[in-house]
């Protein structure tokens, strides 16, 4: 008797470089990092700010262009975020960078107390937003959006790829008041290039149009809503996807308009809890306006994570791109 043993490769991940980027797809190295150079060439008051991870939120590169300009502050989010507060009073523009984890959960009544309540004009952009890394409850920003949405003042981003970054980065610096972007960094891909997109504050954009359903999302699951557009086409099933990258304010107009429309089934996807995010946000604005079509909810579970793969972990939770096909064709 014999047998044969099959060895498969072995999933990786890693806190500090975990993309989300699928095999072959296109991608951008460190559109953050790039734009905010670039801007900071036309805009001599904006300063860059990290609490000792510069290197993993892609700041270092305006670190290293401008010196003079970049604060390191160490491990210390809450003096990260009571300094920023200090610079944007002397009018200045500060980019602070950390973990999502750190500024909504370690940070928050600094950020509430020293820069919402009074307005400043500071942008604090954040990577591991959601299920983007490995490393389990610790490192995953699961429950960010809903922390900060109820904060008077706050302005917040989720961008989908490295063609939303790139655009959302002088728009945020544009804006007069304090700003929480959601940060993909390293490897990004890049999607939306081939719609025509244009980040506007405040926003939503339809990026395809459909009968059968319209799925409105926000961050990488606009990434996924497309990729599952695309995958159903084959089964006769015509989706359309509304991306949200302002998560406040929301664009409500856009939202009710593209809701009200007959016979779709309504699906809100997303890279976060359950609880207390874009899902939720979208479903009170549409009972608020009258609006109730079939409505279901894309996201994580109000639990821990498990660490992992992300590539195992997106099955397990329901956000790859074949966990959420199967969902939708499911629904309908």
């Amino acid at each position: 008797m014999s047998s044969t043993v099959v060895n498969k490769p072995r999933l990786t991940t890693s806190a500090m470089i975990a993309s989300i980027a699928g095999e072959g797809q296109r991608t951008r190295p460190a559109p953050f990092g790039k734009a905010l150079v670039q801007l900071a060439q036309l805009r001599p008051e904006i300063v860059g700010m990290s609490a000792d991870l510069a290197k993993y939120t892609d700041m270092h590169l305006f670190a290293q262009a401008y010196p003079e300009r970049f604060f390191q502050m160490g491990m210390a989010e809450q003096l990260l975020m009571g300094a920023a507060g200090g610079i944007a009073k002397e009018g200045f523009i500060p980019f602070a960078t950390t973990y999502a984890v750190f500024a909504s959960r370690r940070a928050y009544d600094f950020i509430h107390q020293v820069i919402a309540e009074e307005n400043l004009n500071v942008k604090i952009a954040c990577a591991l937003p959601g299920l983007t890394t490995g490393y389990g409850p610790s490192h995953q920003a699961t429950e960010d959006l809903a922390i900060f949405r109820g904060m008077p003042n706050l302005t917040i981003i989720d961008p989908c790829d490295a063609v939303d970054i790139e655009q959302a980065v002088p728009a945020i610096a544009a804006h007069n008041g304090p700003v929480y972007m959601r940060l993909l960094r390293g490897q990004v891909p890049v999607v939306l290039d081939e719609y025509k997109y244009k980040f506007e504050l405040g926003k939503a954009k339809l990026l395809r149009d459909g009968v059968d359903a319209l799925i409105i999302s926000s961050g990488i699951l606009t990434m996924r809503a497309l990729e599952v557009a695309a995958a159903l086409r084959s089964d006769s099933v015509d989706v359309a996807v509304l991306h949200v990258p302002t998560i406040k304010p929301l664009d409500e107009e856009t939202i009710v308009r593209e809701a009200s429309r007959n016979g779709r089934l309504v699906i809100v996807a997303e890279n976060h809890s359950i609880v207390g995010g874009l899902g939720e946000a979208v479903a009170g604005v549409l009972l608020r306006s009258g609006v109730t079509p079939p409505f279901r909810q894309i996201a994580l579970p109000d639990a821990f994570l498990d660490a992992g793969a992300l590539p195992t972990l997106h099955d397990k939770y329901g956000i790859s791109t074949a966990a959420i096909a199967k969902s939708v064709k499911g629904w309908l």
